[in-house]
């Protein structure tokens, strides 16, 4: 079966703007296909069960200002594996802001770039943009959920069909406009999400818990001296890291309503561990280099600290005085990450001493860090990093062996490039690298892209099937993996 569900007509996009061609090119199709009609390049295992998602944003309308990556309509990927047979859908996510610009057939709001430009109410921390919905993904209580990594409505989906239930019903309006940050983080252990909002009125950060029945357990402002700008939150067995660094709109200009994001190269980053249920009375809050974190491979306990691996990056705001006020350059120079010196590194909060230690773990440029969810918040041994050019491009992928210091990697072809690829355990396998890695290429000498799987524990050998998509996939932002056992709502 392969059909063709929807066309949607895209407004002639700006030519110029890179984050609209090429690899970043938007899907205007969403399609649903199954084999025997995919064309599979090698053999899918049979003992891969589950759903691969991947979130990503999909511009249809002309943009009112300049466009960012961050800012297109969110779209959800999704590859079906069961038993050796695998089915394809994508599906716009249906926020009540995609709804309302269908409707208008154009744009009504501007994106991250020029928030100025809004002239309606919008979502998210600047509280000007529109609810894309198009950063994150993740399966909670039976239920795949996203969220745009400025804040946004906490948007249910079916993992298996994609289609969009909307805000959810349980504990979305509790939040209020604050909603939801990308990177929440599910233990599949207790069935427990953590996540995080942030804003620029105090309280400026909230901390909250969702039970594995989906109930809101805890919900716990933090106090904060400023208007922050998170992206991530560690979680460990017992506790939870917060973020509060150094990279933060310019106070001064945000109270005149204006966003200026600015590295304040003087500023320690604070890292604040709370206990999962606890208050803000309970954080201990220790110091670091200064520096900014898009995406943490994992958090875990060792005696009496806490260790958080994760991508840091030294230089988030290049220097720009160089470099021509108009045109893109800039946005190519602050989303390149070997500019933002961004590479692997460790954190150790001490809890009895207060003391922090740092030290890299790598030197090269990899981001987009997956382990195995079965050892998320536990202590890991391995981490599957994917390879980064400047402006963002993932072309490969890295796999890191936390105990021997080896390494593995896969360089994709020129002109394709992956999306962040999570371990999938293989059924009934018990080691954490015994099972698969998958992950979406963006194709451009064949214009479809291609689900392709690898042997987590030989990527260097490349994929062991690609399945052929039925049209252009565009370079997305995150994804994961959910297997068939969690794909059961509770009762």
């Amino acid at each position: 079966m392969k059909t063709l569900e929807h066309h949607y007509t895209l407004d002639c996009l700006p030519s110029d703007n890179p984050y609209l061609g090429d690899n970043w090119r938007p899907c205007h199709d969403e399609w649903t296909a199954s084999t025997p009609d995919l064309e599979v390049i090698g053999e899918v295992p049979h003992d891969l069960n589950g759903v691969y998602l991947r979130n990503g944003h999909n511009q249809i309308h002309a943009p009112i200002g300049k466009y960012h990556p961050f800012d297109g309509d969110g779209m959800i990927h999704c590859t079906h594996f069961e038993g050796g047979k695998v089915t394809y859908r994508n599906r716009f996510i249906r926020t009540t802001g995609f709804l309302a610009e269908a409707a208008a057939g154009r744009s009504l709001w501007p994106g991250i770039i020029e928030p100025r430009k809004a002239v309606l109410r919008g979502w998210g921390s600047i509280g000007a943009m529109k609810d894309n919905a198009g950063t994150d993904v993740k399966v909670h209580a039976g239920r795949a959920l996203a969220a745009m990594s400025q804040c946004s409505e906490p948007y249910r989906l079916d993992p298996v069909t994609l289609e969009t239930l909307g805000p959810d019903p349980s504990w979305a309006r509790a939040l209020g406009t604050r909603g939801i940050c990308s990177h929440f983080q599910v233990d599949a252990h207790t069935g427990e999400m953590m996540f995080f909002n942030y804003g620029e009125t105090a309280p400026y950060f909230n901390y909250g818990v969702v039970s594995a029945e989906n109930q809101l357990v805890h919900y716990e402002p933090i106090e904060l001296q400023h208007a922050p700008w998170p992206h991530d939150l560690g979680m460990s067995e017992h506790y939870c890291v917060l973020h509060d660094l150094s990279m933060f709109f310019d106070p001064a200009y945000l109270q005149r309503g204006q966003h200026r994001l600015h590295f304040h190269r003087d500023v320690p980053a604070r890292f604040g561990v709370i206990p999962r249920m606890g208050t803000n009375r309970d954080v201990k809050w220790f110091e670091g280099m200064p520096c900014y974190i898009l995406h943490l491979a994992n958090t875990y306990e060792v005696g009496d600290e806490i260790v958080m691996d994760g991508a840091i990056q030294t230089n988030p705001v290049p220097d720009l005085s160089g470099l021509p006020k108009e045109g893109y350059a800039r946005m190519h120079a602050l989303l390149s990450m070997d500019l933002q010196e961004t590479r692997m590194h460790r954190w150790r909060f001490n809890l009895k001493t207060g003391q922090t230690h740092e030290e890299d773990l790598d030197d090269e440029v990899t981001e987009f860090s997956m382990v195995d969810a079965r050892v998320k918040g536990r202590p890991n041994r391995y981490v599957y990093n994917a390879l980064v050019k400047p402006e963002w491009k993932l072309d490969g992928l890295k796999k890191y062996d936390l105990q021997t210091g080896r390494t593995q990697r896969w360089e994709a072809p020129e002109g394709c490039y992956v999306s962040e690829s999570p371990f999938a355990a293989r059924e009934g396998s018990q080691a954490e690298d015994d099972g698969y890695l998958i992950t979406y290429i963006t194709n451009l000498n064949t214009g479809k892209g291609e689900c392709a799987v690898f042997d987590a524990r030989d990527i260097a050998q490349g994929p062991l099937c690609r399945v052929i998509l039925p049209h252009h996939i565009p370079m997305g932002a995150h994804a994961c993996w959910a297997p068939a056992s969690a794909l059961r709502v509770p009762q």
